[in-house]
């Protein structure tokens, strides 16, 4: 029993790992192509602080892939052993069916179990550095902070519009500066055909140089009044403490079970339901014994199939997968709206498919 236990195991295994690499890989990449792509090539962020940003959302992306890759493996290995009339031969050696898949189930209700530590402290913990991580690439390279199109309101006493920006040579086009005055007074406005950021991290600001522009300047006569300056070349700094200053709070799905529950008990102490945040709590917990479900549902569908061909097993995942998620999510959103008990909500799809894969198992160890 041991050498057949230590079959099926090697079996399991080899795909798990093969699934979790490529899925993980995949996901993390795709998922995230275009900031990647808009952080190295247009803001000129270095290959280093890149690879930190993979490294941190690794984690996190593994609370999904884990799971999937269960499924996968199991559909894969055990389609194998049906389709070569493997199970057939093990059965009439006087091996029962469920003696055959226990040791996978204990091995994945141990996945499941880590998960669970897994998703509450390394996943919560990992996504807050990585967005801690994107907000120190601003504070290095101020130009990575910054957006076509839309307000900066990152530095003190200013707010920059940029029309156009070239980070790789850390130049902008068509620049509008303002800085209010406050009390009914006018806002200084500065306009600049181009411009040019030079960093100086030591002194905690940033030099902009403007060029061809007019700017707002006081008149020595009456301050509260301004006339317009032509200029070629315009030197101003831009204070950086205002967007060191600016804390990075952590979002629901960043804090551990732990934090969750201490938030929850402040809000109610305030009459504010914590459904989102008991909401939370939950999708941790289901998300990790999904592992255990899909390992259920996969054995007995892997067997019950009797497909050798990869493609036909990862077809079944695929649907298995595209059932299970929109479920999860709509029953998400059920319990963060208060319509479900959260502690229902997110354990039904883990209820329907375990209960699935439990009565495909009791009929293929009857039969």
């Amino acid at each position: 029993m041991k050498i057949l236990r230590n079959y099926i195991l090697r079996e399991f295994l080899s795909p798990l790992f093969l699934s979790l690499g490529v899925l993980t890989f995949v996901m993390v990449l795709i998922g995230n192509l275009k900031r990647i792509a808009d952080l190295v090539i247009n803001k000129g962020v270095d290959l280093f602080s890149v690879l930190q940003i993979f490294i941190y959302l690794t984690p996190y992306i593994v609370t999904y892939t884990l799971p999937i890759s269960v499924l996968i493996a199991v559909l894969l290995a055990l389609g194998r052993l049906s389709s070569d009339n493997e199970i057939i031969a093990i059965r009439s050696s006087g091996v029962s069916l469920f003696k055959l898949i226990l040791p996978l189930l204990i091995i994945s209700l141990i996945l499941s179990l880590g998960l669970v530590v897994f998703n509450d402290q390394a996943a919560s913990y990992a996504h807050f550095a990585y967005r801690k991580t994107l907000k120190e690439m601003g504070i290095k390279n101020p130009t990575a902070a910054f957006e076509e199109g839309v307000f900066i309101d990152s530095f003190q006493r200013y707010i920059l519009f940029i029309y156009h920006v070239d980070q790789k040579k850390n130049r902008m086009n068509n620049i509008r500066i303002y800085e209010p005055q406050g009390d009914d007074k006018p806002t200084r406005t500065i306009v600049a055909k181009a411009g040019e950021f030079i960093s100086i991290p030591d002194k905690n600001i940033v030099k902009l140089k403007l060029i061809d522009g007019t700017s707002d300047e006081p008149d020595p006569e009456n301050p509260t009044n301004f006339y317009k300056l032509n200029f070629r070349t315009y030197f101003m700094n831009l204070n950086m403490s205002q967007m060191q200053d600016k804390v990075v709070d952590k979002k629901y799905k960043e804090m551990t079970i732990r934090e969750l529950k201490k938030e929850a008990e402040k809000l109610k102490k305030e009459g504010i339901s914590p459904a989102p945040l008991i909401t939370k709590i939950h999708e941790k917990l289901a998300l990790a014994f999904s592992c255990f479900v899909f390992m259920l549902l996969g054995s007995s569908l892997g067997i019950i199939t009797r497909r050798r061909e990869k493609s036909i097993n990862i077809g079944i995942a695929v649907l298995i997968i595209i059932c299970y998620y929109p479920l999860l999510i709509g029953c998400e959103a059920l319990a963060i709206e208060g319509h479900l008990p959260a502690a229902l909500a997110l354990w039904i799809p883990n209820i329907i498919f375990a209960s699935i894969g439990a009565y495909l198992t009791h009929k293929l160890c009857a039969s």
